[in-house]
């Protein structure tokens, strides 16, 4: 039974560091971080590397997650989870000062809903827009053709 437990502890040991790194809501966070704000939905953090060094953490640590999208922006990157997982979006900003700061926030029912809402909203102008184009179209084409029966009538 020692043995066993000598076993399992030295085998704990000599696992690599990134099954034994920190996450947040199952994102992984680059260990020796100084945080700024942390509650249940949201971590902010800062790092002493550069923008491209943390771009390159999370893309290794994501690399095999699916419904993963990466834009990259003038001052920031941020990483987007399309799928299930409990956080919605990592934010690396560019520093100027050599730090890094990085946001995960967590999957939120406001976002989820302001988005169907939008989609929502959206099909119902795009049906009003087409409804209108119609009727449009429909008082132009009955007054050519009762003016081409007039003509017709009266020759």
């Amino acid at each position: 039974m020692k043995k066993y437990i000598l076993f399992l502890i030295g085998l704990a040991l000599l696992l690599p560091p990134s099954v034994m790194a920190e996450d947040f809501l199952k994102a992984p966070v680059i260990p020796g971080g100084k945080v700024l704000v942390k509650n249940d939905s949201r971590l902010e953090f800062s790092v002493p590397q550069g923008h491209n060094e943390v771009l390159a953490f999370y893309r290794n640590a994501l690399k095999n997650s699916k419904d993963i999208r990466i834009r990259e922006w003038k001052n920031e990157t941020y990483i987007e989870d399309d799928g299930n997982l409990p956080w919605h979006s990592i934010t690396i900003s560019k520093g100027e000062t050599g730090e890094t700061k990085v946001i995960i926030v967590k999957d939120n029912w406001t976002w989820i809903l302001g988005t169907l809402v939008l989609r929502f909203v959206g099909v119902f102008i795009v049906l009003l827009l087409l409804f209108v184009a119609m009727m449009i179209s429909g008082s132009i084409i009955s007054r050519s053709v009762g003016k081409a029966e007039a003509k017709k009538a009266a020759s």
